[in-house]
């Protein structure tokens, strides 16, 4: 047990903010973790989430959104961080199959290294929900995320526009143990035009940003040679941003991201980042807090549309994300309340979002032609 206490007290920090959100309820403490609670009510079911981790803005609202959802409709969860570790994810796991809880929601942080994770789970008899992340050849009983191909159909689409008579790219992705980096590469292959060519291509493992900056200020010919970056998230698109910047080339090369993060859409309306990816966040953690609980509760939903995990066809449901740029941040992430005017705005005296489209797209007219 003690050796237990020690594995999941990582978990500890990555719980302290779901606790917030229970508001009266109570929390029990259990082996380093927190049970978050709504009321005192006996019989309760219990639903684990582990976390990749919360390295990546988002991730933090899509726990609470979760933890909130599930609090109010009767359920008790356990929040997991594996702070990035495979092996740290999989010894959670092991840990909340022990202490028995009703349904398993799992942020992969390795796609193909949690098989045996799951297996151990079903032989418990605990449904597990892949979210966001798929879990490759393991069969999990529900797969919910974004619909990733279409991002990388959106970031290729801005560059296609951008480049009408052809440039170069480089692609910076994301971790290459998540599933979802295949596919938002997928989308993009298909989609970006043939007179676009690539010129080189990196991963930056556990989504470690710090490492493209790293890469790129040893690669100084990748900078000068590119004429748009296809970043796997917002925060690795700061990174390029930053080195564009001392370079001076910030605003002349077209950059791509994902996750409407705060300081991309500030970079958009500034006109160094020429597009991110809005994803409902919201939408996506209700719903897979509400079918945690349904499943918890003896209800296994049917759904019709499935997805192979290389081995499996898992029931799957997608949602869809919407491509934000300088002409319609203002209505998909201002309007829905994702982030707020004054904050999206901070660093620009003017709040005319049409000068700093017009300007990036002047600036990238001029460096396309130029070449």
């Amino acid at each position: 047990m003690k050796s237990l206490r020690k594995r999941c007290s990582a978990m500890i920090c990555a719980v302290a903010a779901a606790v917030s959100l229970a508001g009266c309820g109570v929390s029990e403490k259990q082996a380093g973790v927190e049970t978050v609670s709504g009321s005192s009510e006996e019989n309760r079911v219990k639903i684990g989430i582990v976390f990749d981790s919360f390295v990546i803005e988002r991730w933090e609202r899509d726990r609470d959104i979760f933890v909130s959802t599930a609090k109010d409709l009767g359920a008790d969860v356990i929040v997991g961080n594996a702070n990035g570790d495979p092996k740290e994810q999989n010894n959670i796991i092991s840990h909340m199959i022990d202490s028995g809880v009703s349904v398993l929601v799992v942020v992969a942080t390795d796609a193909d290294g949690l098989t045996s994770s799951v297996e151990e789970a079903h032989k418990a008899g605990i449904p597990v929900i892949s979210y966001d992340r798929i879990i490759r050849n393991a069969g999990t009983d529900l797969y919910i995320t974004f619909d990733n191909e279409k991002v990388g159909t959106y970031m290729a689409k801005t560059i296609n526009d951008a480049l009408p008579d052809g440039g170069s790219y480089m692609k910076v992705n994301g971790s290459d143990m998540d599933n979802n980096v295949l596919l938002v590469n997928d989308g993009f292959d298909k989609t970006i035009n043939s007179n676009i060519a690539k010129i080189d291509e990196i991963s930056c493992d556990n989504w470690n940003d710090g490492e493209a900056y790293d890469y790129l200020t040893e690669h100084p010919e990748d900078v000068e040679d590119a004429d748009a970056f296809m970043c796997g998230n917002d925060a690795i698109a700061g990174q390029v941003v930053r080195v564009l910047s001392e370079n001076r080339k910030a605003g002349k090369v077209v950059v791509t991201g994902q996750d409407a993060d705060l300081e991309a859409c500030q970079r958009i309306v500034e006109g160094t980042q020429a597009m991110t990816v809005y994803k409902p966040i919201e939408d996506l953690a209700t719903k897979a807090a509400q079918y945690a609980v349904q499943i918890a509760k003896g209800n296994m939903p049917k759904i019709s549309t499935t997805i192979s995990d290389g081995t499996y066809d898992v029931p799957y449901i997608d949602i869809n994300p919407t491509e934000v740029t300088a002409d319609n941040l203002d209505q998909v992430i201002i309007d829905s309340g994702f982030h707020t005017r004054e904050d999206v705005y901070l660093h620009l005296e003017d709040h005319d979002v049409t000068d700093s489209s017009q300007t990036l797209s002047e600036e990238l007219a001029v460096g396309s032609s130029s070449r």
